[in-house]
């Protein structure tokens, strides 16, 4: 199976939210680029695969709905690529036969919908798309610290046109992708795995802002709704993905988000980037 990274390109987050409690004199040694509004840019990294015969999205990225809202703010968005994207690679809407949101919030799924006649539509008409139940709900009740980050228009148009496949817990979507319970970012938050040819990868979903999250477990965001869950389901993914070499990506990661985990021989966890066996000649990839 081909992992394809595609990209809606970045948005850019306030650094103090994305590294939560660390404080600046730490965080700063490792987050790299900020502007003037002390944000950093997380990348918008997408998956699309072909397994038993579909064609498979994971992930929908920002979209383009805040557009205007960015211009207002004064700088032009930097996101918003991933049709073009999938466009480059040969792929058109109506070509997607799965959608998979890891969980609901708006940076995870912008282009699930599209305008299309004066009204929000489907962006991917012929796919369905596979959604946890019980984020669904969360989604549809949100709390006064969640309800930013759930946009119904991202969202009620898929279920009006019934096109959504609600599952609960681990779930098989096809022969070698499977999706999994990895709460504490959100309380039914998912990842998904991917085997074949005897390797496997996982996508982490919003696991993590940024690599060195990984490497330093107690480093939690502060988009984390429960974050000392997600403590828990990262230490334990982590020490798989050491044992198992398991290839990972990260929505956030700077593109194409791809490493393994390795133990240095301190004892300390390090992430190392791979690029796609495709680009192994050194051209630098972007989306």
């Amino acid at each position: 199976m081909t992992i394809t990274v595609v990209s809606d390109g970045v948005i850019w987050l306030d650094a103090g939210a994305v590294f939560g409690l660390v404080p600046k004199i730490m965080w700063s040694r490792v987050a790299g680029e900020t502007n003037e509004r002390n944000q950093i840019p997380l990348a918008l990294n997408c998956l699309l695969l072909e397994s038993d015969g579909k064609t498979v999205l994971i992930e929908t990225g920002q979209g383009d709905k805040d557009f205007e809202q960015t211009r207002q703010r004064g700088w032009a968005p930097d996101h918003g690529t991933l049709l073009d994207d999938l466009a480059r690679n040969g792929v058109q809407p109506s070509d997607v036969d799965i959608v998979i949101n890891t969980h609901l919030h708006n940076d995870h799924t912008g282009w699930n919908t599209v305008e299309r006649g004066g009204a929000l539509r489907p962006t991917f008409p012929n796919a369905r798309y596979w959604i946890q139940r019980g984020e669904w709900e969360e989604a549809m009740q949100p709390n006064e610290r969640t309800r930013a980050t759930y946009l119904p228009q991202n969202l009620l148009p898929v279920e009006e046109a019934d096109q959504i496949e609600f599952i609960e817990g681990e779930t098989r979507v096809t022969s070698e992708i499977t999706v999994i319970e990895t709460p504490g970012h959100t309380a039914n938050h998912a990842s998904v795995v991917l085997s074949s040819g005897g390797e496997s990868a996982v996508y982490l979903g919003d696991m993590i802002q940024h690599e060195v999250q990984l490497e330093r477990v107690a480093w939690l965001s502060a988009f984390d709704v429960l974050p000392l869950i997600n403590l828990e389901t990262k230490k334990r993914l982590v020490a798989e993905a050491i044992t198992h070499r398991h290839l990972l990506i990260a929505v956030h990661n700077a593109f194409p988000g791809a490493g393994r985990l390795s133990t240095t021989e301190e004892g300390r966890t390090r992430w190392t980037s791979e690029a796609p066996h495709a680009w192994a000649d050194g051209e630098t990839p972007r989306p």
